[in-house]
């Protein structure tokens, strides 16, 4: 058995619904290596790995899905709609982050920092959970389009809002610290998006698919499908078990009081996990399903969406902090919109994959 027939062999096992376990192995691994490592350094040398997945394996797998499809009529009207439906989702996170805001009577500073942090906690992972969506071949075209789009908002789009704000709020005498976004994560959506373009180009005009490479298409294909076993491992990783205490999950629910004051940090993270959890899926799913039912939409496109809308904060949303969000509120919602997520997901996709 040559080393491609040995590749062709395992790749059953590292797609589909086979990837999906791989949360747990993350989860564990990491948890086992953090009692002779320490949890700092071992997060330190996932958040190196997520940045090889970003930089390097996500992007060949777009290439890799892209090359593979006609970028046609459907595939444009699919762009439009998901432009459509994450600037739907980062206003209804900054007008219910209003609501909340007037309810909690913030003001000043604190309202300015609540408001940009559960508006920039409305992006997802996209990239490493909702990278799941790409081992099913029927909704890899749209998931591959959705990650991109995203891609595009996390790292141009809200730091460039979050940018004006920030020099708004100089204008007007208030202190916060800035640091801009490191350069290669502003780089990212345009590179990223390179690799897309690059592969709908060649094969619009070339016909070349990774059936037509032979061989090397078989070894981009087996690299590729390794990304998404990896991202999933990295987003296991990311759960810690020292967090998951139903004490820590009610003051999520019910912020205590403090003198008449609600805990500011919980209730950034409790509008946030809210936000992204309840009111974004539920309002989703209530606008696509009749969409969907009456053969407006393909059920792909509804797959895809849904399930999208329902997917955890994204970690790199830590590297928006010098922006002037909140940075305990942040952290509580990522790893408990992670917790609740994660089983989630990993029910929908085997649901919606045999049902569609």
């Amino acid at each position: 058995m040559n080393f491609i027939s040995i590749m062709q062999s395992i790749l059953p096992y590292i797609s589909g619904l086979y990837t999906l376990p791989w949360i747990i192995v993350g989860l564990i691994v990491s948890y086992l290596l953090a009692k002779p490592f320490g949890q700092e350094r071992v997060d330190g040398v996932m958040k190196k790995f997520g940045l090889v997945l970003l930089f390097v394996f996500i992007p060949l797998l777009m290439f890799r899905i892209f090359i593979n499809i006609s970028f046609g009529k459907q595939e444009l009207i699919f762009t439009g709609i998901t432009f459509g439906v994450l600037g739907f989702m980062y206003l209804l996170a900054y007008f219910l982050g209003k609501i909340e805001a007037k309810k909690l009577e913030i003001s000043g500073m604190n309202k300015r920092i609540f408001l940009k942090t559960v508006l920039t906690n409305q992006g997802r992972s996209a990239a490493f959970v909702g990278g799941a969506l790409l081992a099913i071949e029927k909704w890899a075209a749209p998931a591959g389009i959705y990650i991109a789009l995203v891609g595009v908002g996390l790292f141009a789009i809200i730091p460039y809002v979050l940018s004006v704000m920030h020099k708004h709020e100089r204008k007007n005498n208030m202190k916060e610290e800035s640091s801009p976004l490191p350069w290669y994560l502003r780089l990212y959506p345009w590179y990223l998006l390179s690799f897309i373009i690059a592969a709908i180009l060649i094969h619009h005009f070339f016909g070349i698919t990774t059936r037509s490479l032979g061989d090397g298409g078989t070894v981009l294909f087996f690299i590729t499908a390794l990304t998404i076993p990896a991202a999933l491992y990295y987003v296991g990783s990311g759960i810690h078990p020292k967090d998951l205490k139903l004490g820590e999950m009610r003051k999520m629910i019910f912020p205590k009081k403090k003198g008449g004051d609600r805990d500011f940090d919980w209730a950034v993270g409790r509008n946030a996990f809210l936000t992204t959890m309840v009111y974004t899926p539920i309002i989703i799913t209530l606008v696509f399903t009749p969409l969907m039912f009456f053969g407006i939409i393909p059920t792909a496109w509804f797959a895809v969406i849904v399930i999208n809308s329902i997917l955890p904060i994204t970690s790199t949303n830590m590297f928006l902090l010098p922006y002037g969000l909140n940075p305990k509120g942040t952290a509580l919602s990522i790893t408990w919109t992670t917790v609740v997520s994660i089983p989630l997901v990993l029910i929908l996709i085997p649901v919606l994959s045999t049902v569609f």
